[in-house]
């Protein structure tokens, strides 16, 4: 699933690829805002990315990717 973080002050977005549903990223999302002081998700290949919650402006949500088959090109 592809994620874009939008954060405050600054002009660029931080898009990852995790492995979550988007469950469990709105989970981890609500989690933070709840009360903890930063937002951390791991990506696809492993990497952590921690923003602090008082910087967050949005967390959008792509649609879930499905491991293409074939070699045919879109």
């Amino acid at each position: 699933m592809e994620i874009t973080i939008g954060v405050q002050h600054v002009s660029r977005e931080i898009a990852l690829e995790v492995d979550l549903t988007a469950d469990e990223v709105s989970a981890a999302v609500a989690a933070a805002l709840a009360g903890k002081p930063a937002l951390e998700l791991t990506d696809a290949k492993g990497r952590r990315v921690i923003v602090p919650t008082s910087t967050l402006a949005f967390v959008e949500l792509g649609a879930e990717t499905k491991a293409r088959v074939g070699f045919g090109s879109i």
